[in-house]
This record gives structure tokens, C-alpha cells and sequence, in this order.
């Protein structure tokens, strides 16, 4: 058994080791930014290689993709801020008309207690310094870390970049390292690896559009305001597996109570019931499709891969895990499984 390991223990084997090591090192703080790139650049790939049917310029066509599917995501977050921005206008707007101790006084009346306004106010008042403080803070922090998000996000796009144009050939480079019996196993992971992808893709991400879709619908002819905006942030927690589209119409419901709209309260909630269970039927039926993966699995990933990863884990964490179910399933069949 030494005599084979010394076998394998060459001065070139050991300087590739030392040098992978050292290498993974200097890549370990955006080895996150790099997992997302190359996720993003194999559903970007597609909207690429059409526009490349048209133009003919690699380069050119890779960044109008980029754009392309960048466009829809900067409206979203805008017409988030806008939608944000009108609802607190409208809030500012109203007690500046009113008079905040006046309102106070007419949100006292419908509490079940006996509660002063001036205290009220009082308090309303320390609460809004602690949130002014922490937000300060907060935006001094951030300020502080402009500079390596700015970093994160370069090598993010110069990720998308280069791995739409050169993937294949990153493929290629390490299939060559890949004995030639283990070749078929190697190409049999890489489709597992893009069926995982398809199937986070399309089992959670398109969901979510859907349930968005239905949110936005439902709410506008409910005749709740802003009711495209609540069907979007309902299609946004969809995304989030603790979450889903609850708090969107429980809090709507409870508000309906409030106000005395008893009929329109229990529509919500029996709407609200119907976008959770279509969840469960289109997300196992979408994701089903292209991977056959454990639940427990990828919802154990979209829990704890923003607890390492950040905002990145909801994408990485199940993706990874993912993964290396798929590869011990693929090893499982093809080398515990196959000869029998």
C-alpha cells in the first residue's frame, strides 16, 4: 500500500496539490460570486446562443443577454422602491393632514384598551430614533463594504461572461483529467448537474412567478390597493420556504376583520388556501420533471445556504446539495449497482 501511494505521491502530483490548495485559498471569499456566475450564465446561455443566431459576434451577443435578463429584474426592484416609496408618502401624507397626536387619537378608539394617545405617541416616537439610529448605522456599514460588494458584483458579471462564452471549454479542460473509465460517470454527472439546475430553476423559481401571477390577479379584483404590488412581494416570499404566500393574505384577512369587510375576509383566506395548495402541486410536478430529489433535501439547502453564503445560499445551498445527491446516486448505479 505505500509502494502504490508513493506511486501517486510524484513532485508534479504534489505541486498541482500545493498549487490547488494555495489557488483555492485566493478564491474561497468569492468562490460564492463564481458558483452563482456559472448558474447564471447556463440560463443565460440559451437567450445568448439566439441572439448569436442573429448577429454572429460572440461578445456582443453574450452581453445584450445579459442585458436582457438583467432588464426585467432592475424593473422589479423598481417598481418595489416606487410601490414602497407611494405607501409611505401616502402614510406621511395623511397624519401630516391630520395631525399625528389627531390620529393617535382616532387609532386609540378602535383598540380593545384604555390607552393615552400622548404616551402613545411617546413611544411611537423613541421607536422611530431606534429605527433612524439603526438604519444610520446600518448605511454606514454598508458604505463600509461598498467597496467588496462592488468587487463581488465585477466578478459576478465577468463570471456570467466568460463562463456563457468559454463553459464548454472549462468542461473540456477538466473532462481531460478524467480517466477514460470514468469518462461516461463524469458526463453522466454533468447532466445530473444541469437537471438539479433545471429543476431549482424551474420547481422554485417559476413557481413563484406563478403564484406571483395569481397573487396579482386575485388581489386587483378583490379591490385591494396596490394589489399587483402585494401579488409580487407574494410572488417573492413564494421563494423563501418558511415563508410562502401567507403573511401576505393572513394579513389582508386580518385587516378586513378590523374594518368590518366580513365577506371580503373569507374570500382572501380561501384564496389565499388556494395559492398554497397549487404550490404543492405545480413545485413537486415542476421539479419532479427534470430531477428526482428528495424535498427534504433542497429545503434543508434553502434554509442553511444563507446562513454560509448570504443572500447567494437561497440559490447555492440547495444547488449543492443537490448535487452531491445526484453524484452519489449517479457513483451508487454506476459503480455499487452497475457490475451487479
Amino acid at each position: 500500500m505505500a509502494l502504490d501511494i508513493k506511486e501517486y505521491l510524484t513532485p508534479p502530483i504534489l505541486l498541482v496539490v500545493f498549487l490547488l490548495v494555495i489557488s483555492l485559498m485566493f478564491i474561497f471569499p468569492v468562490l460564492n460570486m463564481i458558483l452563482l456566475g456559472a448558474i447564471l450564465a447556463y440560463l443565460v446561455r440559451p437567450v445568448a446562443f439566439k441572439i448569436q443566431s442573429k448577429l454572429k459576434y460572440s461578445s456582443v451577443s453574450i452581453l445584450l443577454a445579459m442585458v436582457v435578463v438583467l432588464i426585467p429584474l432592475i424593473l422589479l426592484f423598481g417598481y418595489i422602491a416606487y410601490e414602497i416609496s407611494s405607501v409611505i408618502s401616502s402614510i406621511l401624507a395623511n397624519s401630516s393632514y391630520m395631525g399625528v397626536n389627531e390620529s393617535l387619537s382616532q387609532m386609540s378608539t378602535y383598540l380593545p384598551l384604555d390607552i393615552d394617545p400622548n404616551s402613545l405617541y411617546t413611544s411611537l416616537n423613541a421607536s422611530f430614533k431606534d429605527v433612524a439610529t439603526f438604519i444610520l448605522n446600518y448605511s454606514t456599514g454598508f458604505l463600509g463594504k461598498f467597496a467588496n460588494i462592488t468587487i463581488d458584483l465585477f466578478i459576478l458579471v465577468c463570471s456570467v461572461f466568460y463562463f456563457i462564452r468559454d463553459g464548454d471549454k472549462c468542461l473540456s479542460f477538466i473532462k481531460d483529467f478524467v480517466p477514460d473509465d470514468s469518462k461516461d460517470f463524469f458526463d453522466n454527472t454533468v447532466e445530473d448537474v444541469k437537471g438539479v439546475l433545471k429543476s431549482i430553476f424551474y420547481g422554485h423559481f417559476l413557481t413563484s412567478v406563478i403564484i406571483g401571477i395569481f397573487g396579482c390577479i386575485g388581489y386587483t379584483i378583490l379591490g385591494y390597493p396596490y394589489g399587483i404590488f402585494l401579488g409580487v412581494i407574494t410572488g417573492i416570499l413564494q421563494l423563501i420556504p418558511i415563508f410562502g404566500p401567507w403573511p401576505i393574505y393572513w394579513a389582508l384577512f386580518f385587516i378586513d376583520i378590523a374594518s368590518g369587510n366580513y365577506p371580503r375576509a373569507v374570500i382572501v383566506l380561501l384564496f389565499g388556501f388556494f395559492l398554497s395548495t397549487v404550490d404543492m402541486y405545480i413545485r413537486p410536478a415542476l421539479s419532479s420533471h427534470y430531477a428526482h430529489i428528495h424535498p427534504l433535501i433542497l429545503l434543508i439547502g434553502f434554509l442553511s445556504g444563507p446562513l454560509v453564503y448570504g443572500i447567494v445560499g437561497f440559490i447555492v445551498g440547495p444547488l449543492i446539495l443537490g448535487i452531491t445527491y445526484t453524484i452519489l446516486d449517479s457513483y451508487r448505479k454506476e459503480y455499487l449497482l452497475g457490475d451487479g
